[in-house]
């Protein structure tokens, strides 16, 4: 079996643990809400229209808005804005099927069953539910399927799912996670269904047999699913460790990892988690660790326009951060990663293009962006300087794993790149300079949240790599893992090896 390999396993009763707390959370929740709900909504036709009508929004809502939206409202990342998010999106299928399965009781069988002197509540108990039974455990069949798939979405919000191999393959461009992560999220749902397609069998032959094999499964496949986040629950949690959806971040996480590890700690990495989302963690205590850059904060949480001295930049995020989020700033990692506009050098010889500004008189190229620059401040601010008028149907928004590939095959003439990408001096391309300084530096810096910089190990274990890690260090560990394939634990070992 390949390292690689070993490693999937490796966290798979994590990660397997948690997508099942969570699943089965939000479907025990659901259900709790949505049978009452529907039984008493049966009742009255019009208010049952309205819940319906409010569920199939929710429903209609795309699941990571959902989930960011939950992170800033409950000011918490993690399990509980997956949880609110999942138990939200469990109602509809749920309450539909419940509200269906009443109003589809023989009338003649509810009369009878007053005229044998039942009241409500007996006849809803030994009448409605029984005959309604199938139709609900149709429904609870189909929330726990779309509750297991949804849940893998947690991983951008910081909670841990099967998602974190989906995530990080899709960024690193690692099938092997992808399907791994794919395969087991499959297992999962193709399990819980059947278990609760036992319990419908059960109930359709009125047998207890089934019933009870069909809830010693559920116990036994939840059970041990959870047997690793239960114990965990009882050791000491070691430091969260956060990290960004790019090659560069997973390796960076890995080089922390790495750093704890020699100082006999060990360390929980929250990999593939939004940028915005890593900052609330930090505020909030959530997050002990994370690499950003001066600009990002600069750019999305000070919402600057305008561009500074780079080490005047690099005070004022300092003291932002501190002020607005009580996150401490251990120092500069030592190169940069900044945004830059990239292109094929015959093509920007050919064309005479040298500096961004050049871009203006050439109507007809295509951009590519990483689906974020096209809306941030910097993009703004080089129309603004430069005078760059670029129609909607020139720009093509893509993940940054295929930006390369999509220059290469001149699908896209100009793309956003980032500076320590090492495929930009592989692939021969020429960064535009930007002579009036419209986007700025983005020198990667190392944070602590304030329990973070309470925690000793911690801090001792960081502090070597303040202004350790060079330009080359960085686009050498990029390119290895982008072209050669490395694994990012590979490449920053490779990396601390030339530290020492």
């Amino acid at each position: 079996m390949s390292e690689e390999l070993q490693l999937l396993f490796r966290n798979l009763p994590d990660y397997l643990g948690w997508h099942m707390m969570l699943s089965t959370a939000a479907l025990g929740i659901g259900m709790l809400i949505s049978i009452p709900l529907g039984v008493w909504a049966s009742r009255r036709p019009l208010i049952a229209e309205y819940l319906l009508a409010i569920a199939g929004i929710l429903q209609t809502v795309p699941t990571l808005a959902l989930l960011a939206i939950m992170v800033p409202i409950l000011h918490t990342i993690g399990f509980m804005p997956a949880f609110i998010a999942l138990t939200l999106y469990s109602f509809l299928p749920i309450l539909a099927n419940t509200v269906t399965g009443i109003r589809g009781v023989d009338p003649t069988l509810a009369e009878a069953a007053r005229g044998l002197g039942m009241n409500n509540w007996q006849m809803l108990i030994r009448v409605q539910l029984p005959l309604a039974a199938p139709v609900i455990l149709s429904g609870i069949r189909t929330a726990t399927v779309l509750v297991v798939g949804t849940a893998t979405l947690a991983t951008p919000v910081g909670g841990k799912s099967l998602g974190n191999y989906i995530f990080s393959g899709l960024n690193m461009n690692d099938t092997q996670a992808v399907m791994f992560g794919c395969i087991f999220t499959a297992l999962l749902a193709i399990v819980l269904d059947q278990l609760v397609h036992l319990l419908e069998l059960a109930q359709a032959r009125h047998s207890k047999r089934l019933a009870w094999i069909a809830a010693a499964g559920l116990a036994v496949a939840v059970g041990g699913a959870l047997f690793s986040p239960v114990v965990n629950a009882f050791t000491a949690r070691p430091p969260v460790v956060a990290s960004a959806p790019f090659t560069e971040q997973f390796i960076l996480s890995e080089i922390i990892r790495a750093k704890l590890k020699e100082a006999d700690s060990d360390i929980d990495q929250r990999q593939g988690m939004g940028e915005t989302i890593q900052f609330l963690g930090l505020k909030h205590n959530q997050i002990d660790c994370a690499i950003n850059y001066t600009g990002n904060v600069w750019a999305t949480l000070m919402q600057r326009r305008d561009v500074i001295g780079e080490q005047e930049t690099y005070e004022q995020t300092v003291a932002f951060l501190k002020e607005k989020y009580d996150v401490e700033c251990l120092g500069k990692l030592g190169f940069q990663n900044n945004y830059v506009l990239a292109m094929d050098e015959k093509l920007a010889q050919s064309r005479g293009i040298v500096s961004i500004g050049d871009l203006a008189k050439h109507s007809d190229l295509i951009y590519g962006d990483d689906m974020m620059f096209f809306d941030r401040n910097e993009w703004k601010r080089v129309q603004e300087l430069y005078k760059i008028k670029l129609p909607d149907r020139h720009k093509e928004s893509m993940d940054p794993t295929i930006l390369y590939k999509a220059l290469e095959e001149k699908r896209v003439h100009v793309i956003t790149a980032y500076s320590s990408d090492g495929r930009i001096k592989a692939m021969k391309l020429r960064v535009l300079s930007d002579p009036l300084s419209a986007i700025p530096k983005y020198d990667a810096i190392l944070l602590l949240s304030r329990r973070g910089a309470e925690n000793p190990k911690l801090r001792q274990a960081l502090i070597p790599l303040v202004g350790k890690i060079s330009q080359h260090a960085i686009e050498t560990a990029n390119l290895s893992v982008d072209r050669d394939e490395a694994a990012p634990r590979t490449a920053a070992l490779q990396l601390l090896a030339k530290l020492k």
